[in-house]
């Protein structure tokens, strides 16, 4: 009594566009179906065990299941072949046609349209006559049904009667299967009008003789096409000017169009000649007449161009301009070939022999700018600077080789001099610059601006700049007619090359290793004397002491020690470093003073003036 949910399963459902029937998942009002709970020895007893009559009367087997029209008919359509006739009132050369039709029963609801297939500029609205609906059988509200319908007979619908005259192989089985007799087949009829337009129309007899308008008819819009060439370097500034002569077949004219490229230089004009008549031979008259201003009729001309008067390989004058014939498409080779029996078609060649390049001879290095900038002057008009590795000059940015070099010349003001050589490696160039020395004379300063420098024996055609191995210690390098022995190396060159050895030759690598070597032993002697803070406290005690004595020029002091040191090695022999001392007075002989000239001595001969400055502030 508490039940108030009736409704049945759902058991109907569609698969891929198929109906099908399901067992319920549920009963009624959602209450669970249990599964079968027998065992299977108590369903083998079931199975054996005949029926008996207990009480009442004997239960009847269920209905079998119901399936409705829509499942059972589902995408099942009957299909007539039919036609019906129409009247065509306003015709005189036809009175009917006959329009063929198809016929589609649809079973699942007893619906029926009628399509009539489209046939291309028919002139009729074709395609679905009738749409898809129960169609009326009579006033009394009767639908056709498929009983109704067989081959063989009129079907009279909205006015209209339709033959139906075959059917398909399902429509005949279905049929058949209901117990209807399916009549035998009958022809199609075809419609008259249709199979008349569809008869080859007998051509006309014409009388043969000049007949203008037959011409016309006969080859309109056929052109012949010429390819020809106008030679007109008789005239001043003349050249060959490639044209295009046709030929119209309809009236005997002939245009000439001059074709035109991109560029040539003259005005974009392509008809060279109008559409006319052209003359070809004048009948004889008075030379006196002017003629020229006149328009040319049929009696003073004896005979115009014709197709016969083109072809391959001639020359023909119009108007006074000679075109040779070169070539024509295929229309006119195959006019020519069934008019005239022509089969000779080569064209003429009339393409001009391209010039010899001539070599480009690029002139002398004038001496200006790197030769690859002065290049770019002699292979375009609008130099273009010349491109430059930027992969390489990103990788080597701010890595520079500096070396010190001395100059070499007769000048005995110049044995002295020294100058600093950086390479540049983000591009290969080479700057060099002079230290100031005072009072020497020589101002200093930019030697050489930031550029390449070639080797001696090196052309402009191919040069060949100066790299890193060729600087090695005692080397000479040439720049612009200057000599330049290289002494000394920053200590970042040796490095560098330790880092790159297997870029570089193994003898450039071994002369900067060499020349640095003693360098380092004394460096490391002098590092191992004694403690740093010894040092400073050292220092500290000496420039008390200097205060108590006479004032001199420390900053002196430290350019003449700089200057003493050619290579710049910080250190220098014991008697011209005293030389030094004494010259500017510096109290060598107290207490203080030597023990810092003992801790600033590498061995006996040595001593690191660097160190012993840092008691004398500039």
């Amino acid at each position: 009594p508490q039940k108030t949910s009736f409704h049945r399963p759902q058991t109907l459902d569609f698969k891929n566009g198929y109906a099908f029937s399901r067992l319920p998942r549920e009963g009624v009002g959602g209450d669970t179906l249990f599964a079968n709970q027998l065992s299977q020895d108590e369903l083998d007893d079931l199975c054996t065990k005949g029926t008996t009559l207990t009480y009442g009367q004997v239960k009847r087997s269920a209905p079998s299941r119901f399936t409705p029209a829509f499942v059972a008919y589902d995408k099942k359509v009957l299909k007539f072949d039919a036609y019906f006739m129409e009247e065509v009132p306003l015709s005189a050369e036809e009175h009917y046609r006959i329009r063929q039709v198809g016929l589609y029963y649809y079973l699942e609801d007893d619906s029926m349209c009628i399509i009539e297939p489209k046939v291309k500029n028919s002139g009729l609205l074709q395609g679905k006559l009738m749409k898809r609906h129960r169609v009326p059988k009579n006033e009394h509200g009767d639908y056709y049904h498929w009983k109704d319908l067989n081959v063989g007979i009129d079907l009279p619908i909205y006015g209209r009667t339709y033959r139906l005259v075959n059917c398909d192989s399902f429509t005949k089985v279905f049929l058949e299967s209901q117990g209807i007799v399916v009549n035998p087949p009958e022809e199609l009829i075809s419609d008259p009008y249709t199979e008349q337009r569809r008869t080859p129309v007998r051509k006309r007899v014409v009388p043969t003789g000049p007949d203008p308008f037959r011409q016309f008819l006969t080859y309109d819009t056929k052109v012949l096409r010429f390819y020809a060439i106008w030679d007109d370097t008789n005239c001043a500034f003349g050249d060959h000017h490639p044209c295009i002569i046709r030929y119209f077949l309809a009236d005997d004219t002939v245009e000439v169009r001059e074709i035109h490229k991109k560029n040539d230089g003259r005005d974009p004009f392509p008809v060279l000649m109008r559409r006319q008549r052209l003359p070809k031979i004048f009948v004889d008259k008075n030379k006196n007449f002017p003629s020229c201003v006149l328009e040319i009729t049929d009696h003073e001309v004896k005979e115009w161009y014709s197709p016969k008067d083109f072809a391959i390989g001639k020359t023909v004058t119009l108007l006074g301009r000679t075109f040779l014939i070169c070539d024509c498409d295929k229309f006119t080779q195959d006019f020519y070939r069934e008019k005239y029996g022509i089969t000779d078609f080569q064209p003429v060649d009339v393409n001009k022999k391209p010039l010899e390049k001539t070599p480009q001879v690029i002139p002398p290095y004038n001496g200006f700018g790197i030769p690859e900038d002065s290049l770019q002057n002699c292979l375009s008009l609008f130099p273009k600077p010349p491109r430059k590795d930027i992969i390489k000059m990103l990788e080597n940015n701010l890595k520079v080789l500096r070396y010190q070099v001395a100059l070499e010349s007769p000048v005995p003001e110049d044995k002295n001099r020294r100058f600093i050589l950086s390479y540049f490696l983000s591009d290969d160039t080479i700057g060099i610059y002079e230290p100031p020395v005072r009072n020497s004379g020589i101002p200093g300063g930019k030697y050489l601006k930031r550029t390449k420098v070639t080797k001696p024996g090196s052309t402009p055609e191919n040069p060949i700049y100066y790299e890193p191995s060729d600087f090695t210690i005692g080397s000479t390098i040439e720049v612009f007619g200057r000599r330049f022995i290289i002494i000394d190396a920053d200590e970042y060159v040796l490095n560098y090359l330790e880092r790159n050895a297997k870029s570089f030759p193994a003898e450039t690598v071994q002369s900067i290793r060499d020349h640095f070597l003693p360098r380092k032993v004394v460096v490391d002697t002098a590092s191992s004397g004694i403690p740093k803070k010894d040092l400073d406290d050292l220092i500290v005690e000496v420039q008390k002491e200097l205060k108590l004595q006479e004032p001199f020029n420390t900053r002196q002091l430290h350019e003449a020690f700089h200057h003493i040191d050619k290579e710049g090695s910080g250190f220098l022999d014991k008697a011209t470093f005293l030389n030094i001392c004494d010259r500017f007075n510096v109290p060598t002989s107290s207490i203080l003073l030597k023990k810092l000239i003992d801790y600033c001595s590498c061995d006996e001969d040595k001593v690191n003036y660097r160190d012993f400055l840092l008691a004398f502030p500039s």
